[in-house]
């Protein structure tokens, strides 16, 4: 059996994400990290809590460093503490990914062991404004186009990878949204094999701070293709 550890990069969660690591741990998951990414004060009391459950670690950032830095906060953690872990599973902090859409990348992850696991979301639902659903095909149309690898969905931030790549992975630029781009076009670069796996529908809820998580904004997100790929040309110049 892969052992697994979860990493939450968390920027002022609800509630509900205790509920959501009590019931990650109920599919034989090694160990959850929670990486609080300069929270306001008000949420100290959740990050308590979640510290308080015996299978949980949090990290703290004593102000907010971004998304790809907090990844990378917990890649290193990972890396300098848990030897025997095969496989480091990502998801967000705001219940954007169900417990059975984790579960169904977790049983992927001994196949897929010697590569990046994608959970790719469908953006074909009513809740998904129009303009996402078209910037999400025009941003795998663009990363083909630059990076000659057809992906689905570049932004999901469910995602398997494997132990062995942290090692360069924690090193890989990339401080915010940038990090999941980069991350994916250095993996091509080392010929990791990169998979997909079919999720739910993607999920956007009102009122929330999922921005932190993943991109929605469509022009965002195809300017975040067009920049990975201006730079990473000029490294090769």
């Amino acid at each position: 059996m892969v052992r697994t550890v979860v990493v939450i990069p968390a920027l002022n969660p609800l509630k509900l994400i205790i509920d959501y690591v009590i019931k990650l741990k109920e599919l034989n998951i090694d160990k959850i990290i929670i990486i609080n990414d300069g929270s306001d004060e008000k949420y100290n009391t959740i990050f308590k809590k979640l510290q308080s459950i015996e299978w949980c670690t949090v990290l703290d950032h004593k102000e907010n460093l971004g998304k790809g830095r907090a990844l990378k906060t917990g890649f290193l953690y990972v890396l300098t503490q848990y030897k025997k872990v095969d496989s480091i599973i990502t998801v967000g902090a705001h219940g954007q990914h169900r417990i059975e859409e984790v579960g169904q990348i977790l049983r992927h992850a001994e196949l897929f062991s010697d590569g990046i696991i994608l959970g790719v979301r469908n953006f074909h639902t009513k809740d998904m404004p129009l303009i996402s659903t078209i910037g999400n095909k025009a941003a795998s149309v663009l990363f083909e186009l630059f990076f000659h690898k057809r992906l689905l969905d570049t932004q999901t931030g469910l995602r398997c990878i494997p132990k062995q790549v942290l090692p360069w992975l924690i090193k890989v630029k990339g401080e915010d949204f940038s990090f999941d781009t980069n991350m994916l076009v250095d993996a091509l670069k080392r010929k990791v094999p990169i998979y997909e796996i079919p999720i739910g529908h993607a999920r956007v809820k009102k009122n929330s701070i999922m921005f932190y998580d993943e991109i929605t904004n469509a022009h965002k997100l195809i300017q975040q293709i067009i920049t990975t790929y201006t730079r990473s040309k000029k490294q090769h110049e």
